[in-house]
């Protein structure tokens, strides 16, 4: 327990150093504009690059099982909100609350903190998809949402296309290119890497932490409730369900449950912004799902034996 507590306990701290200098205003918002453009423009993609070119191999096995219950849940949400007779304008943003996790601001911290860069080369499998596929989708169904059915596809390639544009999600790639290329990395820019990549995990808890400020708990109490139950207990056990059935080694059984156990990830609330349906909820969702991880993930790293 003790061990748990030291991997999950620094973390929170940091986080909650955070959100008491934005609250206290000891950095003002270009500050913390200026550490959000270092952390997801250099420092993140630098410590994935580090981490997928280090040689530690990830199944695909990994990514099916976390995916296969990703858009299970996904789409059981959309069906009972479908039946329950809700338009696709509020379920889709609720769907896309209960499935899209924190992986990068919260999990490549966690996982770091837990796995070592083993664990973040299998975070990698997920990672390099986890955007790719949730916005993209999430995005055309605000669309048919938007459109009343209009066509989806063009929306999709241009989601496609800016989720390529994302430095992490470019690193991310380049790092799967050059590891299957089987190509070595000079030992100096490997460091390099490697000390840029050291200031994530805390710039990045930091950054939430400021974050949780911008929102508040305001919204439909059930909906809300069923969005934190999915995010954290469905999802996390469906997960590990599937990867035990599917044969994953306790490290890819171990990153990919606690990948699934992450509160929700703040691009959701984006998402839900950008066309303006279901902000209070999802941002209600953020926040929620944020501090009750303080208890889940800690319990989940227990019973996972990390730390």
């Amino acid at each position: 327990m003790l061990a748990v507590l030291g991997v999950a306990a620094p973390a929170f701290a940091v986080m909650a150093l955070g959100w008491l200098a934005a609250r206290r205003g000891w950095i003002d918002r270009p500050g913390l504009r200026g550490i959000e453009l270092f952390v997801f423009s250099i420092a993140a993609p630098a410590l994935l690059f580090a981490a997928g070119t280090a040689g530690h191999g990830a199944g695909g096995a990994t990514a099916l099982a976390f995916f296969l219950a990703v858009f299970s849940l996904y789409a059981a949400i959309l069906l009972v909100a479908w039946r329950a007779g809700w338009p696709l304008s509020r379920s889709g943003p609720m769907a896309l609350d209960g499935v899209y996790g924190n992986t990068v601001m919260m999990g490549i911290p966690l996982v770091f903190a837990a796995f070592g860069q083993p664990g973040l080369s299998v975070l990698m499998v997920i990672l390099a998809l986890h955007a790719l596929l949730l916005l993209t989708i999430g995005t055309i169904l605000a669309e048919i949402a938007a459109q009343g059915g209009g066509r989806p596809w063009p929306v999709a390639r241009s989601a496609l296309i800016g989720v390529l544009r994302n430095p992490i999600a470019m690193a991310v790639l380049a790092a799967l290119l050059v590891a299957a290329a089987g190509i070595e990395l000079p030992p100096v820019l490997r460091r390099m890497l490697e000390l840029l990549g050291a200031a994530t995990p805390g710039a990045a808890l930091f950054l939430l932490g400021a974050s949780l400020t911008g929102f508040a708990l305001r919204a439909a109490w059930r909906q809300l409730a069923l969005t934190l139950l999915v995010k954290l207990l469905l999802l996390p056990a469906l997960v590990y369900a599937l990867g035990w059935l599917l044969g994953l080694s306790r490290l890819e059984l171990a990153v990919a449950t606690l990948t699934a156990a992450l509160p929700t990830g703040a691009n959701a609330f984006l998402m839900a912004s950008r066309y303006r349906s279901g902000m209070a909820e999802s941002g209600a969702a953020v926040l929620a799902s944020t501090l009750l991880s303080v208890l889940t993930l800690p319990l989940v790293l227990l019973l996972l034996g990390a730390g």
